[in-house]
């Protein structure tokens, strides 16, 4: 008898454990579509908190300059504001800024200013300039999917990173520097 009445309490807490998961699964659901409604909102905050790293971290990208028959580029400009490269997307057919010209490349970037945009290349093989089209969070998740939050989270970490690296190595430059003495 005994042996009925362990089995039963084993039971009786294996069902409980299945409900309690069942649970789980259940707020994990609610949070995750929670979550998901507030995605873009999401982004927009990480762009503005990472804002005042772009300056810093981004790059100068080509607003025109004309290509040399080797590839090299001269007379070139560039945007006032630097940027981040978040991810990339097949080009669409014609810029909104001029429709004749053809889209050969199409990155989203996150810009100095915390705004997201669509940096669009063309090239007419001599001239090569860029339009930049601005982008609401919520468009640069639909168009460039989530992998551009997780690039724009990984930057900031190997940012992070970096930086620790470089105190590190400072720290034990200056701690050498003063044995010496």
């Amino acid at each position: 008898m005994e042996v009925t009445e362990a089995m039963d309490q084993i039971e009786k807490g294996y069902r409980a454990l299945l409900k309690k998961i069942d649970e789980l699964d259940a707020k994990k659901e609610e949070l995750s579509e929670e979550v998901r409604t507030r995605e873009a909102e999401l982004m927009g905050r990480m762009g503005e908190m990472t804002a005042p790293l772009v300056s810093r971290i981004g790059m100068n990208m080509l607003k025109q300059g004309k290509q040399d028959t080797k590839g090299e580029m001269y007379d070139t400009r560039y945007h006032d504001q630097k940027m981040i490269i978040l991810g990339k997307t097949d080009p669409v057919e014609h810029r909104p800024d001029n429709i004749s010209k053809k889209v050969d490349d199409q990155f989203c970037v996150l810009s100095e200013d915390g705004k997201f945009y669509e940096l669009m290349f063309s090239t007419d093989g001599i001239i090569v300039d860029s339009y930049r089209n601005p982008l609401s969070p919520a468009d640069a998740l639909q168009i460039y999917g989530h992998e551009i939050m997780v690039m724009l989270y990984r930057a900031m970490r190997d940012y992070m990173e970096g930086q620790k690296e470089l105190l590190d190595a400072l720290e034990k430059t200056i701690a050498f520097v003063l044995a010496e003495k």
